[in-house]
């Protein structure tokens, strides 16, 4: 994360609330839809509470903390994540035993950890006892918030409880009621609106992006979401789930064997996240409503939502939801693809 700076559609609301930085409070939760750019602005204001010169109350760029935190290496800045995301960003998570990490003692080598680990939280605490490095702010940056543990979560509440002087934590999280409650009472709430569809789309089309309406479409309307889809499939519509709903809205079985073999090499948690979104435009269609998601399926779910039953879909739809709470670590990945698939199917049938 080299660039500190907003995005257009964040620029406003940081200039609003960057100008109370002398009554700030302590802890701030970030939060909004996924995929809007929330850690993008947790960032950004790290930079430009940590800016030595700040212009409009956002970061100048050019003085020595900017140019420190754009190296990740400004020692008043740190950032609390789970290994795997940092592993990800092309860093290393504070307070991670590194050693235990890379198998150093001989032992298996462990999978990084997609939690905030409670050595990570206890790390801090000779980071607050030291003088900041200008006599300024000192920010800890945690995202996602929903990555701490109870345990974690818990030791980050005692810090909460007595915080440490000159310090900001800015915590991001999709979902604050996926945190401990006790936890969102100490900080206070900063919520993000998703940036209205023309400046999405005027964005992702200055971002390279080809067919932007199709992509942010199927992200749901979220821009940096649309963006990384764009960059890491081939299109917009899977070509599975063409081949799925297609045979569907004509009253004939989909071929599911061959289409669980197609999806053998993609994580559980995307496919499903895809046919949650199907749903979600099988119950809008059914109702009368534009599709949200895969307007180039229009017809075919259509059709389809025209055959089938809304409470079985209803159904199917609440059953997709609670096998997507066992996606990240499914026995078998094909035979777990092929049951959720003839559950899709029955669903959508007469």
């Amino acid at each position: 994360m080299s660039s500190a700076q907003f995005l257009p559609w964040q620029q406003d609301i940081a200039q609003t609330w960057l100008a109370g930085r002398d009554r700030f409070a302590h802890a701030w939760l970030i939060h909004g839809v996924a995929g809007i750019g929330k850690k993008e602005f947790a960032f950004a204001a790290a930079a430009s509470l940590l800016c030595e010169s700040p212009r409009n109350q956002l970061a100048c760029g050019e003085c020595p903390a900017c140019t420190w935190v754009a190296s990740g290496n400004h020692p008043d800045l740190r950032r609390i994540r789970p290994e795997a995301i940092a592993l990800q960003e092309g860093g290393a998570a504070e307070g991670a035993d590194e050693a235990e990490s890379a198998g150093a003692t001989g032992r298996t080598k462990r999978a990084p950890s997609k939690e905030i680990r409670i050595d990570q939280i206890r790390a801090l605490e000779s980071w607050f006892n030291t003088a900041t490095h200008r006599g300024g702010w000192r920010v800890a940056l945690l995202y996602p918030a929903q990555a701490l543990n109870v345990i974690s979560a818990n030791a980050l509440l005692k810090v909460l409880e007595e915080p440490p002087t000159n310090t900001v934590f800015l915590l991001v999280a999709d979902a604050p009621d996926r945190l401990l409650p006790t936890l969102v009472s100490r900080c206070r709430r900063l919520p993000l609106p998703a940036p209205g569809p023309e400046e999405t789309l005027h964005w992702l089309q200055a971002q390279g992006v080809k067919s932007a309406q199709e992509w942010l479409a199927a992200a749901g309307g979220a821009p940096l979401a649309a963006l990384q889809l764009s960059q890491n499939t081939d299109q917009p519509c899977p070509t599975w789930l063409s081949s799925l709903i297609e045979p569907l809205a004509q009253g004939q079985a989909p071929d599911i064997g061959t289409l669980a073999e197609s999806l053998d090499k993609t994580p559980p948690t995307d496919w499903i996240d895809t046919l949650q979104r199907l749903y979600a435009d099988l119950m809008l269609a059914g109702v009368g409503a534009p599709v949200r998601y895969f307007p180039s399926l229009a017809k075919w779910v259509g059709l389809t939502a025209s055959r089938a039953d809304a409470v079985r879909l209803a159904e199917g739809a609440r059953w997709l939801t609670q096998q997507r709470r066992v996606a990240t670590h499914p026995l078998s990945p094909k035979l777990f693809a092929h049951a959720t698939l003839q559950r899709v199917v029955l669903s959508c049938q007469v």
